[in-house]
């Protein structure tokens, strides 16, 4: 059977399979309802259910708890309709602007640039080019029909390769290959772009971003684009590792601080031991933003990273700072052992 989704307050309406998901038909309609992970986890999807019935599949009690399910919030990501619905989502205007497709691509660089963090360049094929949105990601497909997903962490308009940040996850499949046995010229095939992680550009409000670890990939790209597109809004950088070998393009960081107008840059350490030699912030990284800015009512917040640290920023900035909800948007950085509940 086919259902009819409305999506409310906008009033745009698409079809649904019953074996499909509210997202996926979505995504396939060209609507653009906010998602981030697509397999109920991060929570970037939820929204409310007007009218109708469906039903969820496996996700964290943590992005949609059975209390909330109750009050008719759902994850549309795993759900699937048994009549026709009426949803009440906040809707990314420009989430549709750019076609997702499938294609190969060819390692063309791998640069290690700490222990356990890899800069993997990938060649498209002739004459292709991928336009997304900066802080949108791509999928690899691999052979054994599982997906990994990696932001994009160049603005398009840099080059014509497309530039990754890979964390070495140990036992993990994917990144052992990538550390132990990718080859430069090695063939992969990804999907892309997805995800609603981008820069509103319809505000002026001054704009903190926020990252731990690897999660200032999608980071990197949103500043390139706003650099080269003149953004004149403030922004500033809180970018947070265990050690300060984890900021591993800290002198990057450093240079914008330098050359870009309106651009902070503040670096934070949780972890870091006498021979490291640290003098600068400690602790969390998300507690430093609310140190200096206790009050974040007109601000915009783009986070991303690891999901705890996503997760405390969100509930903190709201509750504590008094960021309105709509105001924060976040890529978590789901591993295979935070999807099984790890």
């Amino acid at each position: 059977m086919t259902f009819q989704i409305t999506v409310q307050p906008s009033g745009r309406q698409f079809t649904c399979e019953e074996d499909e998901t509210v997202l996926a038909a979505a995504i396939r309609a060209g609507v653009g309802l906010p998602y981030g992970c697509k397999n109920g986890a991060c929570g970037t999807c939820r929204g409310r259910v007007l009218s109708g019935t469906l039903t969820h599949g496996a996700h964290q009690e943590k992005a949609l708890p059975v209390t909330d399910e109750e009050k008719g919030f759902a994850l549309f990501c795993c759900a699937k309709p048994h009549s026709e619905l009426v949803i009440e989502a906040r809707e990314v205007l420009a989430a549709g602007e750019y076609p997702i497709k499938k294609m190969p691509t060819r390692i063309a660089n791998m640069d290690k640039v700490s222990d356990d963090v890899m800069i993997l360049s990938l060649q498209l094929p002739a004459n292709e080019r991928l336009q997304y949105q900066a802080g949108q990601y791509i999928e690899f497909l691999l052979k054994d029909g599982k997906r990994r997903s990696y932001s994009m962490a160049n603005a398009p308009h840099t080059d014509e390769h497309i530039t990754l940040h890979i964390r070495h996850m140990p036992g993990g499949v994917f990144t052992d290959h990538v550390f132990n046995t990718m080859k430069v010229r090695d063939i992969l095939r990804f999907e892309g772009p997805l995800g609603t992680f981008f820069l509103r550009e319809d505000s002026d409000k001054p704009i903190v971003l926020l990252a731990s670890g690897t999660g200032f990939a999608p980071i990197k790209a949103i500043v390139e684009h706003a650099a080269h597109q003149n953004i004149g809004r403030p922004m500033t950088l809180y970018w947070g590792g265990r050690r300060p070998q984890d900021l591993y393009m800290h002198g990057l960081c450093e240079e914008w601080a330098r050359t870009l107008p309106h651009f902070r840059y503040v670096p934070v350490v949780s972890n870091a031991l006498p021979e490291d030699n640290w003098t600068g912030r400690t602790g969390f990284v998300h507690q430093a933003v609310m140190q200096d800015l206790p009050d974040l009512s007109g601000y915009q917040v783009y986070a991303c990273g690891a999901p705890v640290m996503v997760d405390a920023a969100r509930s903190d900035f709201t509750r504590q700072c008094r960021l309105p909800e709509e105001e924060f948007y976040a890529d978590a950085f789901t591993s295979e052992a935070d999807l099984a509940g790890e």
